[in-house]
C-alpha cells in the first residue's frame, strides 16, 4: 500500500501540486473581483428596497432581475459565451487567467444575493436608532449594516468559495487548469482511476478548511459583536 503510493506520488505529485495551486490561485483572484462587485449591489438591492433606506422600487426590481439573470446561466454555458470578452480582458481565453474572468462574472450575482440576505438580517431597530441620530445612508451602511452583517457575510462567504470551487472544477473542461482539469484528462481521458480519486479526496480537503475556518471566524466575531 505504502510502496503504491509513493509509486503514484511520484508520478504525478508535482502534476497535484500544480493543479491545487492553480485551483487556490482561481478562487481567490476571483473571490476578491466577484466580491468587488457583488457586494455593492448587494447593498443596492437591500437598501433599494421599499423597506430600505433608500426605496427605488423600479430600481430594485431591474437590478434584481439583472442578478437573477446572472444566476439562471449555467457556469460552462457562461464560460463559453463570453469566452471573447474573456479574451479582450486578459489576453487569452484558457488556462488559469482564461477562467477567472467568467468565474467573477458568475460568481457576482450570487455574491450580491448572498449579501442582500445578510444584511437583511441586521435588526431594523439599530438602523432606526442611526437614523434617528442623523446618520446619512452611506454612513448607515458603513457603520451599522455593514458590521452587524460581519458574522452572516463570512458565513456567505465560505458558501460562495465554496461554490467558486466547484466552478474551477468545471472550468477544468476546457482548459482551464486546476484539479478539475487533472481530473478530467488523467482520471476519466486517460483512465487512471487513483488520479481521479486523488483529485475529489484534494476538493473535499478544501471544501472541509474552507467551511471550518469560516465557521469559526463567524462564530469568533458574533461573539465579539454581542
Amino acid at each position: 500500500m505504502l510502496e503504491s503510493l509513493s509509486a503514484f506520488w511520484a508520478e504525478y505529485g508535482d502534476l497535484l501540486l500544480e493543479g491545487t495551486r492553480d485551483t487556490l490561485i482561481m478562487i481567490g483572484v476571483s473571490t476578491v473581483f466577484a466580491y468587488l462587485i457583488g457586494l455593492p449591489l448587494g447593498v443596492l438591492l437591500s437598501i433599494s428596497q421599499p423597506h430600505g433606506i433608500w426605496p427605488h422600487k423600479w430600481f430594485n426590481r431591474i437590478l434584481g432581475w439583472i442578478i437573477n439573470v446572472g444566476r439562471s446561466l449555467p457556469f460552462i454555458i457562461l464560460m463559453i459565451a463570453i469566452m471573447d470578452f474573456t479574451k479582450l480582458i486578459v489576453g487569452t481565453k484558457l488556462g488559469v487567467p482564461g477562467a477567472i474572468v467568467p468565474l467573477v462574472v458568475s460568481a457576482a450575482p450570487f455574491i450580491a444575493r448572498m449579501v442582500e440576505t445578510s444584511l437583511a438580517e441586521v435588526d431594523a431597530g439599530v438602523v432606526e436608532a442611526a437614523q434617528s441620530m442623523g446618520a446619512s445612508r452611506l454612513q448607515i451602511v458603513w457603520k451599522v449594516y455593514l458590521p452587524e452583517a460581519v458574522p452572516s457575510l463570512i458565513l456567505g462567504a465560505s458558501i460562495s468559495i465554496i461554490t467558486l470551487l466547484g466552478y474551477t472544477a468545471i472550468a477544468g473542461a476546457v482548459g482551464a487548469g486546476g484539479l478539475g482539469d487533472l481530473a478530467i484528462r488523467y482520471g476519466y481521458q486517460r483512465s487512471v482511476p487513483s488520479m481521479m480519486l486523488a483529485t475529489v479526496v484534494l476538493i473535499i480537503v478544501l471544501v472541509q478548511i474552507i467551511q471550518s475556518l469560516f465557521s469559526w471566524l463567524s462564530t469568533k466575531m458574533d461573539k465579539r459583536l454581542r
